[in-house]
Order: C-alpha cells, then sequence, then structure tokens
C-alpha cells in the first residue's frame, strides 16, 4: 500500500468513527462506512477490508479515499452524482423565459402551461420546471395603485412619524368608516365543515337594511372606539367625534388618521375641531387608504364576523359588530407599523420605473 494512501485516526476521528460503527440510531450506510474506514486505518488493504466486511473492493478502496480527501463529513452524505443530461438546452429555457415575459398568446391575455408548450414544442412538464425555476407565475395578478396626490410625500411622512414616533401626552388613533354593511340572511343554513370538504353557504340571500360603522383604532394597544349609525354623513361623524372625546381621557391630546372623504372636511366637522383644541386631523394622500391602519381591522370585522354571518334584520348586525368590538377590547392586539417613509417611497420609484417604458394609457 502507498504511504499516501494509509489511514490514520485522530483522537476525535476515532472517537466519531467508533460511535457511529456501534451506533443503533445512524444508517446503515454510515455504519458501514465507519467500520470501513476503521478497518483501514487498522492497516488492512482494500482486498481485505472487502473480504472482512463482506463488500465489493471499490467500496472499500472508495470510503478510503472519501475519508482521506474530506474527514468524517465526507462519509455522511453521498457524492453527487452527474444524474442524466438535462432534455432541454439552455437556448430552448431561454426562449420560454423571454416568451413568458414579453408576449402574450394571440387569443389570450397570458400563457398557461399548455399554450407555452404548444407554442415552444415541449411538454407541459417542461414549461412547468422552467417556470419554477425561475419563479414565474403569470396566472397570477397583483393591483396597484399610484396616488396622484400633490402633497403625497409631506402626507406619507407626516403619518408614518405618527406610527413609528408618536408624539408625548397624546393618542394616536385611526379612524374611518365602514359604510353600507348589509344584514344578508342566507336563504339556507350553513352547511358544516368535514373533512376533505370546507363549509358551505348559499349564494342567494335575502337583504334587510344596512347600517354605517364609525371605528377608531387605537395604535397604542389596538383598542377600538366604534359606534354604528344608519347614515353617513357629517352630523354622524361629529356625533362619533363625541365620543371619542368622551371615552379618551381628556388630559391628552388626539391625533386622528383619516382619509380624504368630503365628510371629514365638512365645514361643521373643521367648526366642531377648532372648539376642540386637543383634535388634530393628519389627511392620507389620495388613494392610500392603506395607510390608515384601522382598514386592517375592518378586513379582521368582515372575515371573522360578518362574511359568514346570517342577519334577519339590522339589529342582529349591529349586536354581532358591537360583540366583536368588545371581544377586540377584552384581549386588544396592536397592529405594529414597521415600513418607513424611504421604504415606502424605494418600493414607489420601482413600480414607476417598470410603468414608464409602457407609457400612459388614454
Amino acid at each position: 500500500m502507498r504511504k499516501k494512501h494509509v489511514v490514520s485516526l485522530t483522537d476525535d476521528n476515532r472517537e466519531t468513527l467508533d460511535a457511529w460503527a456501534r451506533g443503533r440510531r445512524v444508517s446503515v450506510r454510515l455504519a458501514l462506512r465507519a467500520r470501513i474506514v476503521l478497518a483501514a486505518a487498522r492497516g488492512l488493504h482494500d482486498v481485505e477490508i472487502a473480504q472482512e466486511l463482506d463488500v465489493s473492493r471499490h467500496t472499500a478502496k472508495l470510503w478510503r479515499f472519501r475519508f482521506l480527501e474530506g474527514g468524517t463529513s465526507a462519509l455522511v452524505k453521498d457524492a453527487p452524482r452527474p444524474g442524466r443530461k438535462p432534455s432541454l438546452d439552455a437556448r430552448k429555457e431561454r426562449s420560454i423565459v423571454e416568451a413568458t415575459l414579453h408576449s402574450t398568446p394571440t387569443n389570450a391575455t397570458h400563457w398557461s402551461v399548455r399554450t407555452m408548450a404548444r407554442a415552444q414544442g415541449v411538454s407541459r412538464m417542461t414549461v412547468q420546471r422552467v417556470w419554477s425555476r425561475h419563479n414565474l407565475k403569470p396566472h397570477r395578478i397583483e393591483s396597484f395603485k399610484l396616488s396622484n396626490d400633490p402633497a403625497f410625500v409631506d402626507k406619507l411622512h407626516d403619518i408614518v412619524g405618527l406610527y413609528l414616533d408618536p408624539p408625548d401626552r397624546a393618542l394616536v388613533l385611526c379612524v374611518d368608516e365602514k359604510s353600507q354593511i348589509q344584514a344578508l340572511e342566507r336563504t339556507r343554513p350553513m352547511l358544516p365543515l368535514a373533512p376533505g370538504v370546507p363549509a358551505k353557504q348559499t349564494h342567494d340571500y335575502k337583504r334587510h337594511g344596512t347600517t354605517t360603522l364609525f371605528a377608531a383604532l387605537s395604535v397604542l394597544d389596538g383598542s377600538i372606539i366604534g359606534q354604528c349609525m344608519a347614515r353617513h354623513r357629517h352630523q354622524e361623524f361629529i356625533k362619533f367625534l363625541n365620543t371619542i372625546n368622551r371615552q379618551t381621557p381628556p388630559e391628552l391630546d388626539l391625533h386622528l388618521i383619516v382619509d380624504n372623504y368630503a365628510t371629514h372636511k365638512h365645514p361643521k366637522v373643521k367648526a366642531w375641531c377648532k372648539r376642540h383644541k386637543r383634535f388634530h386631523f393628519h389627511f392620507t394622500p389620495t388613494s392610500s387608504s392603506w395607510l390608515n391602519l384601522v382598514e386592517r381591522w375592518f378586513g379582521a370585522l368582515s372575515a371573522k364576523r360578518i362574511k359568514r354571518g346570517s342577519f334577519t334584520n339590522v339589529s342582529q348586525l349591529i349586536k354581532a359588530i358591537h360583540d366583536h368590538i368588545g371581544q377586540t377590547n377584552t384581549q386588544p392586539t396592536r397592529f405594529i407599523w414597521t415600513a418607513t417613509a424611504e421604504r415606502i417611497m424605494n418600493k414607489i420609484a420601482k413600480i414607476k420605473k417598470c410603468i414608464e417604458p409602457l407609457g400612459t394609457p388614454h
């Protein structure tokens, strides 16, 4: 045996290999490889190791060399195998990717795996693998909206600043209205959930009227001040402001984040604010309701209490809403804002960079 092929073990290596060779919780393959290396360390040749451990000479030689090259870690995993040559060459893969990104079929708005497969002369599974490798999902689409508010940047910094660094001795409240909440009575009872079968409700219903929910979400602790009213005018909004005034500590200033709905800017609302100096309004930019955290709570209210509900009258609907508000305030959960104004502006810049080459639609 050549000197360079002799296996010598450190104390740590020998301890590890002995544990693997005797271990009952290691794989059979790893235990065999450890015994091969231990036998090689005793000075046995590959033929002798093969006879002793009932393996082929090639196997004994393979793991001797693998240990000499990589130590004990080289015994844990098999070496990568070359495998079958890919049936799809790089040029065809680039063609599929380019067609997906920069073209559409003649009779559709986007590609499917089957239409792309026919156009490229490959199987649909080939297209699926290429799309998976490049994270392409032409069947999905998401919406976006860019605000055209000339004061967008200033308003963005103002509101994000309230979230990330609220003023001292003040409460920040996200205020908005969820209007036209319908009291819908399903024509049949909901079918219950079963293994492998989701709960089901009828698509038809009877309408029993609507209500409007005025809500204020506290950024401090996630609690809700809520009030249902029949209409959605400046009169109702002033009533809700009076409710907020009564239910908040009088020594604190109140910073209200509101949208640009005309009700919030009515002259009588402005006059009311002048008489109540602790109220300060902060308006979100136009088309930017996502900046108001109360919208997130409205979504939870719809998903958890309204969407699957069946109400025979408006009173039942209002009770369900107030019950949900009560449960929220029993164990309130904060909605924590994390995005800085700079991070948001960077995302908007990326979107604008993508749409500028496409031009403005007429």
